[in-house]
């Protein structure tokens, strides 16, 4: 089906009562983007952030009579009537075949492989996780999963207990328990998030050695290995209890840290770790170290 994209520029503050009355005139999709390259950083909780300079972008039926649409639209006081806006056709496509194609087997480091299921293994002798993109809560592509991945490739896994703190997809735990592990604990506040990582782990045969828990319900254990692939706040808020499920002379991982943030976690875990040199890459840094 043909489709026609309806762009307006506003601002954070407009933007969702925009959306609002564009989905009120038929569009059957809203998107907000960023209308000049706005840097964002994390949000609080249950915070819905909005770039400053914000364009909401309206998906209609090539179909719809967009000039009538148009018309009710100056009617909205939120866009007066003067309003600027553009209307482009987008091409029509199998837009689930082009999804698909975009998927690539990853590697990282040296050993590991992320694949989609619908992808050949490019290496069937390597430590290959097979993991399908969608509600995924992470899928590798991120830098901040990219940089923790390849830190896992990197150390000893074999047999090791791990804690996945923030487990989501189970990216991360698969991960290890693929290079090795002997047990991982994941942890979610989400419990779509723990339902992920256990289907993602049937599917990867290693379901028997992995177990989730709510915050609330997770048990006492010291463990070898620690990841905490979230945001800044919640790393430094839980530095205690992060820190705390590590037993000594073993190693954690944090990430989800913005580049300019590196230093304050570094400040907040120096007391508890004998840190690594931290690794950037683009926006996104990776802090780890050896518990004291």
């Amino acid at each position: 089906m043909p489709w026609l994209q309806l762009k307006i520029d506003s601002s954070a503050e407009q933007a969702e009562l925009i959306g609002n009355v564009l989905s009120a005139n038929g569009a059957q999709a809203v998107t907000f983007i960023d209308a000049k390259d706005t840097p964002m950083y994390e949000p609080k909780p249950g915070e819905v952030m909005l770039w400053p300079d914000t364009q909401v972008i309206g998906l209609f039926d090539a179909a719809d009579d967009m000039q009538s649409i148009i018309s009710n639209l100056r009617k909205a006081k939120v866009l007066g009537g003067n309003f600027k806006y553009a209307l482009d056709p987008l091409e029509d496509k199998d837009w689930e075949r082009e999804w698909m194609d975009n998927f690539h087997p990853m590697r990282f480091g040296e050993r590991l492989w992320i694949c989609p299921s619908w992808r050949d293994v490019p290496d069937p002798k390597a430590v290959n996780v097979m993991l399908d993109p969608g509600l995924a809560f992470g899928t590798g592509t991120h830098p901040t999963t990219s940089l923790c991945l390849k830190w896992l490739d990197a150390i000893d896994v074999q047999n090791k207990v791990v804690v996945d703190f923030g487990c989501g997809s189970g990216i991360l735990a698969l991960a290890a328990l693929k290079l090795g592990a002997k047990e991982v604990i994941g942890i979610d506040i989400d419990p779509q998030a723990l339902l992920a990582s256990k289907e993602n782990a049937k599917r990867n045969d290693v379901a028997e050695r992995l177990h989730v828990y709510l915050p609330q319900d997770q048990p006492r254990i010291k463990a070898d290995i620690v990841m905490a692939n979230i945001l800044s706040g919640p790393l430094i808020e839980l530095q205690t209890t992060i820190t705390g499920y590590c037993k000594h002379n073993g190693l954690i991982v944090l990430s989800g840290i913005l580049a300019e943030q590196v230093s304050t976690i570094e400040a907040a875990y120096t007391k508890d770790l004998i840190l690594d040199k931290s690794i950037v890459d683009g926006e996104w840094a990776r802090v780890s170290g050896t518990k004291k």
